[in-house]
């Protein structure tokens, strides 16, 4: 069952949360073990997967005809199709024309930080925007070197990003989406974009490499190597068919390595001796 949460509810979802007490009633006769940690086999309890889904219109999903946020609908049936999965809650905060540097003060809002610190799993699209900004500022004077210079500037943002939710949540996975080169029509005239994009996702993988939480999901080549039209009417935002194409390469890396990785965390086991 999909379940698709908005900002507007999160507060209350919260506080709910933290409503009501647990109460420990200790018996003398009994004798409590030492807690052990062991691993559980992801078939023997299927288990819930918070999602939190942040960055630009990629997540907001514009181009996405149905309005239900763009790959999140297609990865929520993939997902939990997923054994040892029973059911994944997505929350999204997609922006529209977000950067690096907006995302990152979103993250630091108290909105955010709460769903934030429960995440099982953080998927980030972002980086388009930056590259779209270095282009506006130097239309009089674009040149390699320039994209060369603000990808430093990117990856520094996004290694802000990436300790800002480890230090919210150090046992939250992190997924990263590549970004994909829409910009041939618009500027035929830079020949280098693809080499550009290329540049920037590697950006993206050196940042990636620092934490062992962390994903890289590539879809460069999705849209590159296309048989069929994958772009939405603006030729710049995936169509539904592009979103499914995401989706699914979101699925290959939660199957192969996001969640095998989760379920080798420990799982505490309480045993008790009479």
């Amino acid at each position: 069952m999909k379940k698709f949460f908005t900002p507007l509810i999160l507060s209350a979802l919260f506080l709910s949360s933290c409503s009501g007490s647990n109460h420990l009633t200790l018996h003398p006769a009994k004798q409590t073990a030492a807690e052990v940690f062991e691993p559980v086999p992801a078939d023997f309890l299927p288990r819930k997967l918070m999602v939190l889904s942040a960055g630009d219109s990629l997540t907001q999903g514009v181009g996405d005809s149905t309005k239900q946020g763009g790959y999140l609908p297609y990865l929520d049936t993939l997902l939990e199709k997923e054994k040892g999965i029973q059911e994944v809650d997505f929350y999204n905060y997609g922006v529209k024309g977000n950067r690096t540097t907006q995302l990152l003060k979103r993250l630091q809002s108290p909105e955010m930080k709460s769903v934030l610190q429960k995440a099982d799993v953080v998927v980030i699209t972002i980086g388009g925007n930056d590259v779209m900004k270095v282009v506006r500022d130097n239309l009089s004077n674009l040149q390699l070197s320039v994209f060369d210079k603000e990808k430093e500037t990117y990856r520094k943002h996004l290694t802000q990003i990436f300790e800002t939710i480890v230090h919210e949540n150090p046992n939250a996975s992190i997924v990263l989406v590549g970004l994909y080169n829409p910009f041939t029509k618009w500027f035929p005239d830079i020949e280098e974009m693809d080499t550009i994009v290329s540049d920037w996702n590697n950006a993206g993988r050196t940042v990636i490499s620092n934490y062992p939480n962390a994903y890289f999901v590539p879809i460069e080549d999705v849209f590159l190597n296309a048989n069929e039209n994958l772009l939405y009417t603006d030729n710049f935002h995936p169509n539904d068919k592009g979103y499914e194409l995401i989706a699914e390469r979101l699925n290959d890396t939660f199957g192969e390595q996001v969640i095998p990785d989760l379920e080798k965390k420990p799982y505490m086991v309480s045993t008790e001796e009479n």
